[in-house]
């Protein structure tokens, strides 16, 4: 998927990931690839959250498709809008190069204890 980290904390996470590798056959950035780097970033501010001993288990992630991409790169902002002990709730937006947004997701995932611990 090509996914980089660009800033990682509990509240925010910055990934972009390119267009080209991720299409669809009509060369146009694949839905599916901006769902999994929604899930990607949205997970990894969850499991910051989550914090030492903990891990972040994805249990709904849903996602709107606004405009299509077909170069260049994606880029995924996670802004956490709920952190409590069990939950972790992220929103994602999604944009191209230019600012624009590609895609708005939302994804809850469920916080737990790390097996063994």
């Amino acid at each position: 998927m090509g996914i980089e980290c660009l800033e990682a904390s509990p509240e925010r996470v910055v990934g972009r990931m390119p267009v080209k590798g991720n299409t669809q056959p009509y060369g146009l950035l694949h839905g599916g690839a901006s769902c999994v780097l929604a899930e990607s970033i949205g997970s990894t501010g969850a499991a910051l959250h989550a914090g030492p001993g903990r891990i972040a288990v994805g249990i709904e992630i849903n996602a709107t498709h606004h405009r299509s991409a077909t170069d260049g790169y994606v880029t995924g902002v996670a802004t956490r809008t709920h952190g409590g002990r069990t939950l972790a709730t992220y929103d994602i937006v999604v944009t191209d190069d230019e600012g624009r947004r590609v895609c708005t997701a939302r994804l809850t995932c469920m916080l737990r204890d790390a097996p063994g611990t």
